[in-house]
């Protein structure tokens, strides 16, 4: 391949990365903006999922002192529930990307006086944090992100081995004669909730962990509940640094 030639396709390399990075910005900053204006609304939405939330985070059997991640923790519906199983020893680290969900949370904290949560404003595909966690939660939050599947990459990682992740998400419905719904049910996910439909959480879900299962649905199969699990258990760090297996 002579010089012209690498260069015109390096240069097309580079046309389609800033292309892609331009759309994860507009998306990012759009669900921004959605979720702001959602923001002093969420009560409706709290109330219907609340029982499929609260199944999906008993799953993950939460233990008094665990560390638990909540990705796109919007007002912070999920935190009563976790503090409830994790108690004051335990710690909830929460990220959401809009500043007035953020806020919200915050003043959610507050009011209950919870000082072992806290609320960090963040983009979930590159936060980062010291201490991994031990279960991660992400309830109609995935779906709705620039890039679900670095999003679940970065869930992973900041998992101990063998930590468990519950997600609750929407779809389009599967099977059955309320396809036909679809086109409709995507317009209006989209308009809602800023929901990507380039995102296959289920997917990449069980093409990042070890291991996935698809344990509820409901609402005609558009929301349903996944539990996963990083490999690996009782594996713990010595003190020169290698590993030992209990």
């Amino acid at each position: 391949m002579d010089t012209d030639s690498r260069d015109v396709r390096a240069h097309g390399n580079e046309t389609a990365d800033g292309s892609r990075t331009k759309q994860y910005t507009a998306h990012l900053e759009r669900s921004r903006r959605v979720w702001d204006r959602w923001s002093d609304w969420y009560g409706m939405s709290e109330r219907d999922f609340e029982p499929i939330r609260e199944r999906a985070i008993d799953r993950l059997d939460l233990q008094a002192g665990d560390r638990v991640l909540d990705i796109g923790c919007g007002p912070g519906v999920n935190f009563e529930h976790i503090r409830s199983q994790i108690g004051s020893d335990g710690d909830l680290v929460a990220v959401d990307y809009s500043p007035e969900m953020a806020d919200n949370a915050r003043d959610r904290i507050d009011r209950h006086g919870w000082e072992n949560v806290a609320v960090q404003r963040a983009d979930a595909t590159t936060v980062d944090f010291d201490e991994p966690f031990d279960a991660a939660v992400a309830t109609l939050s995935l779906g709705v992100m620039p890039d679900a599947h670095r999003t679940v990459e970065n869930i992973h990682r900041l998992l101990v081995p063998g930590g468990q992740l519950a997600v609750v998400d929407v779809r389009p419905t599967p099977s059955g004669p309320l396809r036909l719904l679809n086109p409709l049910i995507w317009r209006f996910f989209r308009w809602y909730a800023n929901w990507n439909p380039a995102n296959d959480v289920p997917g990449s879900l069980t093409h990042t962990f070890e291991e996935c299962e698809l344990t509820e649905t409901a609402v005609g199969g558009t929301a349903y509940t996944m539990i996963c699990r990083r490999a690996g258990s009782g594996v713990e760090a010595s003190h020169d640094g290698s590993e030992t297996t209990d």
